[in-house]
């Protein structure tokens, strides 16, 4: 019950169409609605701080939202999503720096090229499954980091390269308080799109190939085209992801791609839920937030009399670490569906609360 959509009673869908709205209540939907407008807001309550870490939660959840139509709604493995966030975030910042093209456009084009090279990367897909799948994405890890260190023409090397700021009409988007927008536009924008894939055809059909890839071929899915198409609309989001972090940052270095985001981005699928476009946007926020916690949790710690009695001193940078790390694994034990599952389950409770059972 809990996993269900608990529709009021009086509600009637005589439609398809009414049968697979977005939001199922009209309370969902308002719901939704305030919180954009809250969003909206934001820059005018937050400072520089906060609003930085609402703008990592943008640009990531947009990178790992492709991750999840490819692991959790098709049933495939990558743990080389940070190389095409990286592909993404070079692709935007070549276009623009050497072609003169406007951030603007330069963006969703960089988000095309990146869906071209995960395509090419998504064919072996046609063929491997499992354990063998996600070695065959490391080795596109491995290959894309070492294309960006030596394509010194289009990612400036090891030195890395310039990414100009984000600017419509002469108006740049240069400072926290403006960027932030751009990316909840874009935010706005992915998770719509991606909510509206998974009500199509085509998403169903993604589905099917990750619930029993027999059946779905028996009902007539060429099962080659859609795992292809997974991993080419896994990287365009990865790319768009990218792009927004590079114009952000207005610099883009090899480093901050590596293995280790990767296992980041699965991380955030997994702790939101897999197969969920809203656990997607938790799980980033958990993954974002977390660390920041125990930055504060061991400040508060550092100097007081617990830290004196246990002579903890330079030790509380490492027992952040590891706190992060047994925070992720406790909840992997303890809510191994994602905090998308347990939100159902609240709402579940209160829509039947006193009559649970």
């Amino acid at each position: 019950m809990a996993t269900q959509s608990l529709i009021p009673a009086g509600d009637y869908r005589t439609t398809y169409a009414a049968d697979t709205t977005i939001f199922p209540t009209a309370g969902s939907r308002y719901a939704v609605w305030a919180g954009l407008a809250l969003l909206c807001c934001a820059p005018l309550v937050l400072d520089r701080y906060w609003l930085s870490l609402l703008i990592q939660i943008g640009y990531f959840a947009v990178a790992a939202l492709g991750l999840n139509i490819l692991v959790g709604f098709t049933g495939q493995i990558s743990i080389g999503h940070a190389a095409f966030f990286g592909f993404g975030a070079f692709a935007s910042a070549w276009l623009s720096n050497n072609y003169g093209i406007p951030v603007f456009f330069a963006i969703p084009l960089a988000g095309v090229m990146t869906t071209a090279v995960g395509l090419i990367f998504g064919l072996p897909a046609a063929r491997l499954k499992g354990l063998y799948l996600a070695i065959a994405t490391l080795a596109a890890q491995y290959i894309l980091q070492d294309f960006f260190a030596r394509a010194n023409w289009f990612t400036g090397g090891v030195a890395g390269t310039h990414a100009e700021a984000f600017s419509i009409f002469g108006f740049a988007f240069d400072t926290d308080h403006r960027y932030f927008y751009v990316v909840l536009a874009y935010l706005v924008l992915t998770f719509v799109l991606a909510t509206n894939l998974m009500r199509s055809r085509d998403g169903r059909a993604l589905v099917a190939v990750r619930d029993h890839y027999l059946s779905a071929e028996m009902m007539g899915i060429n099962l080659t085209r859609y795992r292809t198409l997974s991993f080419g609309l896994s990287a365009f989001f990865a790319g768009i992801g990218g792009a927004l972090y590079a114009h952000y940052l207005q610099f883009v270095s090899v480093e901050g791609f590596g293995i280790l985001l990767s296992i980041q981005f699965l991380g955030m699928i997994i702790i939101g839920g897999l197969g969920t476009i809203m656990g997607t946007l938790m799980g980033t926020a958990f993954m974002v937030l977390v660390p920041e916690a125990m930055g504060w949790i061991t400040d508060a710690v550092r100097g007081s009399a617990l830290d004196r009695a246990l002579s903890l001193k330079d030790n509380l940078s490492f027992l952040r670490e590891m706190a992060i790390g047994l925070v992720i694994v406790l909840f992997l034990m303890f809510e191994p569906d994602g905090l998308a599952h347990r939100w159902r389950q609240i709402k579940a409770y209160w829509k039947l609360y006193p009559f649970s059972h």
